[in-house]
């Protein structure tokens, strides 16, 4: 149980992370347990908001995939994946868009509105967001990469005071919608804006030395670093993409990626505003924290 004193030290902690990042953007990738956990979920949502309130300008990009295959089962659709990616043939990207951009998206700017934040629902192809191009594997249907970024209308929410909430759903410049992975869609964006930035909300602590041990977490790495521990196997599987996404940002021009447990209650919290944090930072060789 917290005491007085205790939350007044809290505070003070915070305060020169506060106004160290006063006026900046932050880019949050949401997304596992902590999108499908309800009490998870209402303390991100506080989180987020939270940041608003002290001057900070946050940026939400989701994904939905838990949800996506709930909807296709009602639809009897068989969900595939090659590589960890979905294969998306015509049916299955109609589902895709409708529960990412028609439920999902919606669902996460009201939580945002009901906690006193001001959030605007987007997806990809809203004010020519994110134009997409296929992802290059026609194995996978209409899985896509970001072709490019068009942060003119995000800019106008960020500086009126919204929070941009974004499916990373887009269409190419024939209109074809595509699914796109969502840390690709936080990363990409959080480069455009030159964001102070990017957060991945993953089911794991960070990155590990030992995958099978928790307490070897890796507290912060260089880009260097990051690819020596691709090409070591020390970083594998799904965790590739992650500090792939990262690494891409950083080289141009955010200036911090953190990867962290969004399990941990009010971990994005306790990332940007303590002095421990609780995951993986990655930072460009040349970082400082000036």
């Amino acid at each position: 149980m917290l005491t007085d004193s205790d939350r007044v030290q809290v505070l003070s902690e915070a305060l020169p992370y506060i106004q160290k990042f006063v006026g900046r953007t932050i880019v949050v990738k949401y997304g596992g347990a902590a999108m499908k956990e309800e009490e998870l979920r209402q303390k991100v949502i506080r989180d987020v908001v939270f940041m608003t309130s002290v001057g900070i300008r946050p940026v939400l990009v989701h994904g939905g995939g838990p949800e996506i295959n709930v909807w296709l089962s009602k639809l009897n659709i068989e969900p595939q994946f090659i590589n960890g990616l979905r294969v998306t043939d015509a049916a299955t990207m109609e589902v895709v868009e409708m529960v990412l951009v028609g439920r999902v998206n919606k669902q996460i700017v009201e939580l945002i509105n009901l906690e006193g934040g001001s959030a605007v629902g987007l997806c990809g192809k809203d004010g020519n967001l994110i134009r997409a191009r296929p992802q290059g594997n026609e194995a996978i249907g209409f899985v896509g990469e970001v072709a490019g970024i068009d942060t003119k209308l995000l800019h106008t929410l960020i500086k009126a005071g919204h929070i941009p909430v974004i499916s990373s759903v887009a269409c190419d410049e024939t209109g074809q919608a595509y699914n796109i992975n969502a840390d690709t869609v936080a990363g990409e964006i959080a480069a455009a804006l030159g964001a102070e930035k990017l957060i991945l909300l993953t089911d794991i602590p960070g990155i590990l030395e030992d995958r099978y041990n928790p307490d070897s977490l890796i507290r912060s790495i260089d880009i260097q670093q990051a690819r020596e521990l691709i090409q070591q196997g020390v970083v594998n599987g799904g965790m590739i993409p992650k500090v792939q996404c990262c690494v891409r940002s950083l080289a141009q021009g955010v200036k911090t990626a953190h990867i962290i447990d969004g399990r941990v209650p009010h971990s994005l919290l306790l990332e940007i505003f303590s002095d421990g944090g609780v995951g993986s930072m990655l930072v460009a060789s040349d970082y400082t924290s000036d």
